[in-house]
């Protein structure tokens, strides 16, 4: 019996390929517990057209994250923060902070969770932030923090 993988089994292959097991196997363990399906000349082109367009939406997604990296690269994002008596900022600005003050001021939607500061923002200056963009696209925003009273 051919069967078509949808998940990796450890001892057989990757999701994807196509196998030839015993019939008892194919039934009642891979095709029963959910693992593959019998492989047919339609359930092949059903998968196959199925992973096509997965590419093709990948694809897209890289495209506007590499737009939106390039965008957010030459982007200078401005933080008004209080400061204190002693020139330093009162608390930090943190990520969050940089997630709502994007959104706000250029309308981009970038979760906190994806702006990861190297080190705490405590003063006014400029400074460099790595936003991640999925598959592996990272984006450096400047962000300008100004201190006011």
């Amino acid at each position: 019996m051919k069967v078509l993988l949808i998940k990796d089994v450890k001892s057989l292959g990757k999701a994807g390929e196509i196998k030839e097991v015993k019939d008892g196997y194919g039934k009642n363990f891979l095709v029963g517990k959910g693992f593959a399906l019998h492989a047919t000349d339609e359930v092949i082109a059903e998968y196959e057209a199925k992973q096509a367009e997965l590419k093709k939406i990948e694809a897209e997604e890289i495209a506007a994250a590499k737009e939106l990296a390039e965008k957010l690269n030459t982007t200078k994002l401005t933080i008004k923060h209080k400061i204190g008596a002693n020139g330093h900022l009162i608390g930090s600005v943190t990520n969050k902070e940089i997630s709502e003050s994007l959104n706000e001021e250029f309308g981009i939607d970038i979760d906190k969770k994806n702006i990861s500061l190297k080190n705490k923002i405590k003063s006014a200056g400029i400074f460099e932030v790595d936003c991640k963009l999925g598959h592996g696209i990272h984006a450096d925003l400047k962000v300008d923090v100004i201190g006011v009273e």
